[in-house]
């Protein structure tokens, strides 16, 4: 097995060469990555279900994400406009003092350590998006295989290192073996999805490294949804079927699960609510670990004050609580933490206006719901700028599970539900995190990067000035 000096120390090798690869070069293996994992479909996805108990259906939507996301990138590669190119003319009237050549641009910043997810074999494991926006910046990668799928892991990386160049890929496994590679003087940047606590703990040895590291830790969150009295009162029925699919959706296994949501006090959106999430079966978990967590902070949460049970299946199946917001304000600590799977919390209020105050004491969350009717506009503005404050993406009307891997997305927000809050692990911004930017001053054309020369060989857009 590759240990973490051999695997870093060959994308160390590999880092020089791949960054300097033609845009077509990048594109092409991102491509043939996406081929080699298609053609192996049928293999994969049983080998996911075996290890996730994730069901196959799931996993083949999966896995066409994973590889559209890789061809998205290589197309992301082939335009080049993350390399944002900036150049400045000389100009000895420059109002600050004569202005020197400048080219700036952002280039990758060397290899990058991925901390493989469980609930995403695919999409956020060995070939998933950090991977992939990894390696579209021109950055060689090592991935920490996650426990919970170790023979899929395998598979996906054997298929990955027959198409792509020596170095550019590596795998290893083991918890340690994970800090070590942390530690490598080697690695430039490392990229983690999971539970809070693990990612804060690689954080912290990632910052306290002689050289500190970037580390882009998206880390979950408790998604709160607010629904209005108007919006209760004219699609009750909507509301309650979307709450319950999305709550349950996956074994509620899904880092925007909406956890926790608010309703007006006295409506019968609350018993509809637990009528269906009630009806709903319960779906094997992960595994035994994660079952286990699932169950000790249900219960836990199940005993705390002012907390009834609406929901309450055996095993792991769907979990639904009730408490009024003055409970809820009072254990906000507790009841505020996220739950890894299908357990709701609904929160009942009087006045919508103290949902905004409390909303804006919460800690950071990947997404915030607001369910209202448009006619309410003008006194749901406060309560409009408190979400968008206090998360990444910010829905009206639509529930946060089902991240669309797209150009505009935002898959972060405020700490903790992230490290690194001005970035995204979802879209095509996610490249972004891999790069760096370095300008050459006054330097012959020769000895340019191919994206900052006037013949611009690479084809990239520039920014002349």
């Amino acid at each position: 097995m590759t240990t973490p000096d051999q695997a870093v120390s060959a994308a160390a090798a590999a880092a020089g060469p791949w960054a300097a690869a033609p845009p077509g070069t990048r594109a092409a293996t991102l491509t043939a990555v996406a081929d080699a994992l298609e053609a192996a479909r049928a293999e994969l996805v049983a080998l996911a279900d075996e290890e996730s108990h994730l069901g196959e259906t799931r996993l083949n939507g999966e896995l066409t994400r994973t590889t559209f996301q890789l061809r998205l990138f290589a197309d992301e590669v082939r335009a080049g406009g993350f390399h944002d190119v900036r150049i400045d003319r000389p100009d000895p009237d420059w109002p600050s003092g004569p202005r020197p050549d400048l080219r700036r641009y952002r280039t990758a910043a060397g290899p990058v350590l991925v901390f493989a997810a469980s609930n995403f074999p695919f999409a956020f494991s060995v070939a998933g998006g950090d991977t992939a926006s990894a390696w579209a910046a021109g950055c060689p990668v090592v991935v920490k295989a996650h426990p919970g799928h170790p023979r899929l892991s395998r598979r996906t990386a054997e298929l990955i290192a027959a198409v792509v160049p020596d170095g550019v890929f590596g795998l290893i496994e083991g918890e340690q073996e994970g800090v070590e590679a942390l530690r490598h003087p080697a690695i430039a940047a490392a990229a983690f999805t999971g539970s809070q606590r693990g990612g804060l703990a690689l954080a912290r040895i990632a910052a306290d490294r002689p050289e500190p590291i970037p580390f882009y830790g998206e880390l979950g969150s408790v998604n709160p949804a607010v629904v209005t009295a108007g919006a209760a009162k004219a699609r009750a029925e909507e509301i309650a079927k979307g709450y319950a699919g999305s709550l349950t959706l996956g074994a509620g296994q899904f880092c925007t699960n909406p956890g926790l949501l608010f309703v007006p006090a006295g409506d019968g959106i609350v018993d509809r609510i637990a009528e269906l999430v009630g009806a709903v079966p319960a779906a094997p978990m992960l595994n035994d670990r994660i079952e286990s967590g699932y169950l000790e902070t249900a219960g836990t949460l199940a005993g705390r004050p002012g907390v009834r049970r609406l929901v309450w299946a055996d095993g792991p199946g769907p979990r639904l609580l009730t408490m009024g917001l003055a409970d809820f304000a009072a254990d906000k600590d507790v009841a505020g933490e996220e739950c890894f799977g299908p357990l709701g919390l609904i929160v009942t209020y009087e006045r919508l206006a103290d949902v905004t105050v409390l909303l804006s004491s919460l800690p950071g969350q990947l997404t915030t719901s607001l369910h209202g009717e448009e006619e309410e506009a003008p006194e749901l503005a406060d309560l409009t700028g408190v979400l968008a404050g206090r998360s990444g993406r910010v829905l009206w009307n639509q529930w946060p599970t089902g991240v669309s891997v797209t150009h505009a997305m935002q898959h972060g927000g405020p700490f903790p539900a992230t490290t690194t809050p001005a970035t995204t692990s979802v879209g095509t911004a996610a490249i972004e995190r891999f790069l760096r930017p370095v300008t050459y001053q006054g330097w012959p054309q020769e000895f340019l990067p191919p994206p900052l020369r006037d013949d611009n060989p690479w084809g990239v857009p520039q920014q002349v000035n």
